[in-house]
């Protein structure tokens, strides 16, 4: 029985994006010298002023790390592994911007990887204190970006004629 050997090698162009992530990372020395706001009641303000929606994000994340989601090649030309290494990189990236993500662990990788990279086109905020997520998850699983991985599309597939909404489904409870 021949055994067949996993070709290990990665897409040609994939050390470039890797370069290319790692210099869209946010400037470790900028980010700790400004993350010390004025004063607390400077900083409550702003909190204040974005909770009331008067400073929302003006720009995209791309327009602020520098990268464009043309440079990312289409998942279907790359291999798990490239991805592997795009989608990890990509998350040392958000991290050096105080950003996250949350997608489920449900999410298969090539998925996964096409989110990610439609989030340079999504409105952000550098925080210098603090953090941002990014959430697919809406609440709303017919329109939900997750699609059939949605957490939320058990509830909402639920056939009760019941109106009322279990809290224990929500939390993942049983």
């Amino acid at each position: 029985m021949n055994k067949k050997t996993k070709n290990t090698s990665i897409h040609p162009y994939i050390p470039h994006l890797l370069d290319d992530i790692k210099a869209a990372h946010r400037d470790k020395e900028t980010n700790e010298r400004d993350s010390t706001p004025e004063s607390i009641e400077e900083y409550l303000e702003q909190v204040d002023r974005w909770i009331n929606g008067e400073c929302g994000p003006e720009h995209t994340l791309g327009y602020y790390c520098g990268l464009k989601s043309e440079k990312f090649p289409p998942q279907e030309q790359l291999s798990d592994r490239d991805i592997e290494l795009v989608c990890n990189a990509f998350e040392e990236l958000l991290y050096s911007w105080n950003a996250g993500l949350s997608i489920p662990e449900s999410v298969p990788l090539r998925f996964r990887y096409t989110l990610m990279v439609s989030l340079l086109k999504d409105h952000f905020i550098p925080l210098n204190s603090g953090f941002f997520g990014f959430d697919y998850c809406t609440g709303y699983a017919p329109e939900c970006a997750l699609k059939e991985y949605c957490p939320c599309l058990e509830i909402w597939n639920n056939d009760d004629d019941d109106d009322s909404i279990d809290p224990d489904k929500l939390s993942g409870d049983k």
